[in-house]
């Protein structure tokens, strides 16, 4: 198996969002700030490695009529990790993340990758998956979150880049806004894959 083919795969071919449709309620939830989207990604990030590595090592061991439990029990423990950390030492992140981070457990992407991945393929190749579906979704909270903070509120990362003057496109900053863009940014998406396909 070519680990860069499962990279591109998890990462592009598959994301997660723009082409799987899976794990869009924090997606569209937590995007109206740079910030959380970035943590938001790298938080999945981390609980898709953990959890795929964990779930394959273990592949041969899990009964498969109790598997999807055993999954769902592996992916709570590296997320309650993930908001330890996070309120140990960022409580601000900690607190905007809100319920999204408890519900990164039942995130059909992670979920989706420990069935339809990590239990059938062996520990290297499966991290490999992680990482790439990880980063598929991390490419994605921050288009998203880049865009709406940039437009919505006229900053990045919380930080002015317009004059302080700007009223914003209040509707970037809402739930509306956020479906808008998605399909604009899925259309997008589709058309750039479609294009390097020919």
């Amino acid at each position: 198996m070519k680990l860069s083919k499962v990279f591109l795969d998890g990462a592009f071919k598959n994301n997660p969002v723009f082409i799987q449709l899976i794990g869009l309620c924090s997606t569209l939830a937590i995007t109206n700030n740079l910030t959380n989207s970035v943590a938001m990604g790298v938080a999945v990030t981390f609980v898709l490695i953990m959890s795929n590595g964990v779930v394959s090592t273990l592949r041969n061991i899990i009964p498969d009529k109790i598997r999807i439990p055993c999954f769902i029990v592996v992916i709570a423990t590296f997320v309650t990790l993930v908001q330890m950390i996070l309120q140990a030492y960022s409580q601000t992140i900690y607190s905007a993340l809100g319920i999204f981070l408890p519900l990164i457990v039942v995130n059909c992407c992670i979920l989706g990758e420990a069935e339809g991945f990590a239990y059938k393929n062996a520990l290297i190749p499966s991290i490999v998956d992680g990482i790439g579906t990880g980063v598929g979704y991390t490419i994605a909270v921050i288009a998203m979150g880049l865009v709406r903070e940039f437009f919505g509120y006229g900053t990045l990362f919380d930080v002015n880049i317009l004059p302080e003057s700007y009223p914003g496109i209040g509707i970037m900053g809402a739930p509306a806004g956020a479906f808008i863009l998605l399909g604009f940014l899925i259309a997008g998406f589709r058309l750039l894959l479609n294009r390097r396909a020919d």
